[in-house]
């Protein structure tokens, strides 16, 4: 009889890569969305924040309380690597713990129920033999690991080490058999990916790899997530926005906007710098342009956050999230005098509202454009409407367009289309199915 395996992912994009390397190493356990029925648990937790931590801790102990007799319950990832001293100690529920380096052995660690912490953080490779999840022509493709920056909130530095790339050659093959499979859109994804080759004498590594993706054959779209202010060159949004292949789409957190905070926050970069690379993006052709900022953050008076409200409202961003402030230790803010957490949560509450305006307004610019867009499938809003995302958007995180006339076309899930925008409908924009492409 087939053993179940139930896993949940929790965190960020780079971390849904290492799950689908172990699920490629469990193949032959079924997949199963019931926790209770479940030989295998595991959870690949985030340890980025406060609100992870949590969330991944809750998870955990939440399968635990469900899960049958003799079932193994896993926790692995960054939480797990962060606090492997304490976690092993405090949380007897868990059967087997393991951190960020030994995705590609966990059968091995199934199959003799003991935990381990490799010294070197996995980096997937396309030799990895990862499942893709949740699509059937989209991949992330994760391009390095770690971080060579120091920001003051931040803590990844700490557990997941310095920027190490994968070679050009390795995300090529891994690309080009993805396309073979039928894949044809891909987000790249790091860290830090506007640094990627640096580790490895590259001067523009990025645009080297932008050139050897619009190479590969079958690859239709592709975008890059997460780009550093301090790391982005002129010479890279060009490369992005000149791309037949690559999305005119710049994710670039910039986290803040007063020279005083940026300076606390050790970004490398100031207000001037940062402005005149937003600048220059937003005056590329059809460029859509992503960002973060931290609300909260020690040293931020009020005079500085009023300025980063009046920059967050004019400048137009088309999506940015706003994270709360979370005071982490091993970073440099853990120790500086801390704002008040109600100040915080009112301060991310004034930007969340500022968010959705800006979103509202670049959603209003889209209607009575012509976009190229797949259709994912049903919409959950009604059945007789169709979700829909248009290959310049990120997945997942940049919204759906829904589909009310197919214009009599017949619908295939997964294939690009031709469509118009029409109209938007509070935070939703409809559209017209034109021609499949």
């Amino acid at each position: 009889m087939t053993k179940k395996l139930h896993l949940v992912s929790l965190g960020c994009t780079k971390n849904l890569v290492d799950s689908e390397v172990m699920l490629g190493r469990l193949k032959e356990y079924e997949i199963t969305d019931d926790n209770t029925e479940a030989d295998v648990i595991i959870v690949n937790t985030c340890g980025f924040i406060d609100a992870a931590k949590e969330e991944s801790i809750n998870t955990v102990l939440s399968l635990h309380e469900e899960r049958k007799k003799d079932s193994i319950l896993v926790m692995s990832g960054c939480l797990s690597e962060r606090y492997k001293e304490e976690l092993q100690q405090d949380m007897p529920e868990i059967d087997i713990f393991t951190g960020v380096g030994d995705y590609e052995k966990i059968d091995a660690l199934i199959a003799s129920k003991q935990s381990t912490f490799s010294p070197e953080v996995y980096l997937a490779t396309e030799t990895s033999g990862r499942v893709i999840t949740g699509s059937n022509y989209h991949a992330y493709i994760k391009i390095a690991e770690g971080c060579n920056q120091s920001c003051s909130f931040c803590a990844i530095p700490s557990f997941k080490g310095k920027l190490h790339s994968r070679s050009l050659s390795s995300i090529a093959k891994e690309v080009r058999m993805l396309a073979q499979q039928g894949y044809y859109d891909f987000s790249f994804i790091s860290q830090d990916s506007s640094s990627y080759g640096r580790d490895m004498g590259l001067k523009d590594g990025l645009i080297d790899l932008i050139r050897t993706v619009e190479e590969i054959g079958g690859v239709r779209s592709a975008r890059i997530l997460y780009l550093y202010p301090s790391t982005t060159t002129f010479e890279l949004i060009d490369a992005i926005s000149d791309s037949q292949i690559f999305q005119t789409y710049y994710d670039m957190p910039i986290q803040h906007i007063d020279d005083a905070i940026l300076k606390t926050m050790k970004r490398g970069f100031g207000e001037k710098k940062t402005i005149e690379l937003l600048e220059y993006m937003k005056s590329r052709p059809d460029a859509f342009l992503r960002t973060s900022v931290i609300a909260g953050h020690p040293g931020e008076s009020q005079e500085s956050f009023e300025k980063l409200c009046n920059f967050m409202e004019d400048f137009g961003f088309d999506r940015f999230n706003t994270f709360h402030y979370s005071n982490e230790e091993t970073t440099s803010a853990y120790t500086m005098e801390q704002i008040p957490q109600d100040a915080i949560d009112e301060r991310a509450e004034i930007l969340g509202e500022i968010a959705e305006r800006s979103t509202l307004h670049s959603l209003e610019k889209m209607v009575g454009k012509t976009v190229e867009l797949v259709i994912d499938g049903e919409s959950d809003e009604h059945e007789y409407l169709l979700s829909a995302r248009p290959l310049q958007w990120a997945v997942d995180i940049d919204g759906e367009i829904l589909i009310n006339d197919t214009s009599d076309l017949p619908v295939e899930y997964g294939k690009v289309y031709k469509a118009k925008i029409t109209e938007r409908v509070g935070a939703q924009l409809l559209a017209t199915l034109i021609k499949p492409l």
